[in-house]
């Protein structure tokens, strides 16, 4: 464990932009890949599984996510898969910590998102960006009223994935809070633009 922020990786949305309207996207490449929580929901035998699942990743996403002043670590429906199949293609170590969710996809009555409780929970007190396509106003304010260390959440469009103003944005946020584990601070919210 470091003094550094935890940065809290999601897959499809940030790294994944799946919902891109373009073909191409500059920087990116496409992969069929097979995640067992995707696999489970195919029909058996059908093309669709027998093809993958399309995923459009940027090798350079990797260097710069790893140059952040952060602790890497996945929060994804890829869980574990994430340091086999995403990691080793945008350019990530293999050992990542991984958020084990104890259910995917919970339903909650209260409207906040399933990863929300389970990913605080995970982060202990410690500082944390958290990094994915589903983050609401929500999400913000139940992690401003229970978790006293600085949180940035930071909802990215699924459309464009990662981009410059994002790692910027993780930049300053990491450099003003780098180390602050205690010194509370309500999460501050931001979005891809």
């Amino acid at each position: 464990m470091t003094d550094r922020p935890l940065l809290l990786l999601d897959v499809d949305g940030p790294l994944n932009p799946y919902a891109a309207r373009l073909p191409r996207l500059r920087g990116y490449t496409a992969h069929r890949l097979r995640p067992s929580n995707w696999s489970s929901r195919q029909a058996p035998g059908s093309r669709r599984l027998r093809r993958g699942l399309k995923v459009v990743l940027n090798p350079a996403h990797g260097p710069r996510l790893r140059a952040l002043p952060f602790e890497l670590a996945w929060a994804t429906t890829w869980m574990h898969e994430a340091n086999e199949m995403i990691a080793p293609v945008v350019g990530l170590p293999s050992d990542l910590p991984v958020i084990e969710w104890p259910e995917l996809f919970a339903k909650n009555d209260d409207g906040l998102y399933w990863k929300t409780r389970p990913l605080l929970e995970w982060a202990a007190g410690r500082p944390f960006a958290w990094v994915d396509d589903m983050i609401t106003r929500r999400d913000e304010t139940y992690v401003a009223a229970r978790h006293d260390a600085p949180a940035l959440l930071l909802r990215i469009h699924p459309r464009r994935g990662l981009r410059e103003a994002d790692f910027l944005t993780l930049t300053r946020w990491a450099e003003e809070h780098g180390g602050a584990a205690g010194r509370g601070g309500a999460p501050s919210s931001g979005s891809a633009a």
